[in-house]
């Protein structure tokens, strides 16, 4: 009997669906799976019944902001790594993120190859229960 390996999952939360669109193909062809949410409200319910190892965070959205979606799901889920993306250059948003405990930081647009290997080493992180690690800025 051959046993089933499941893609490890990302969650993906961002306001604009073309980022999702494009986050989640890319994240597609390096073999994840993608749970996109368009609402930080609507991924703070998700996470309260399912685990999140990963989830990248848009840091600019409507009715919830990035860094108090961070806050919401540190005190949730602090075992999730969280990778944010921006396309807004901002360094004391960067800055209090990443004090946040944010695991990377990229901007948009994102340079595939740079994200694909933040997203692997948040889940290296995650499975390893080691904290972000010290080169964690990414971009």
């Amino acid at each position: 009997m051959s046993e089933v390996l499941l893609a490890p999952v990302v969650c993906l939360v961002d306001d604009d669906a073309s980022i999702r669109k494009s986050i989640s193909r890319l994240l597609d062809s390096a073999d994840y799976g993608v749970h996109a949410f368009n609402e930080p409200q609507v991924f703070l319910d998700y996470i309260a019944t399912h685990p999140v190892p990963v989830v990248v965070l848009d840091i600019w959205m409507p009715g919830m902001t990035g860094v108090e979606l961070l806050a919401r799901l540190c005190a949730r889920s602090p075992q999730t790594r969280v990778v944010f993306v921006t396309a807004r250059d901002d360094p004391a948003a960067e800055v209090t993120v990443m004090q946040a405990g944010a695991f990377a930081f990229l901007h948009k647009p994102l340079d595939d190859e740079l994200f694909l290997n933040a997203i692997r080493r948040a889940f290296e992180s995650a499975r390893s229960g080691v904290e972000r690690p010290a080169t964690a800025k990414a971009g």
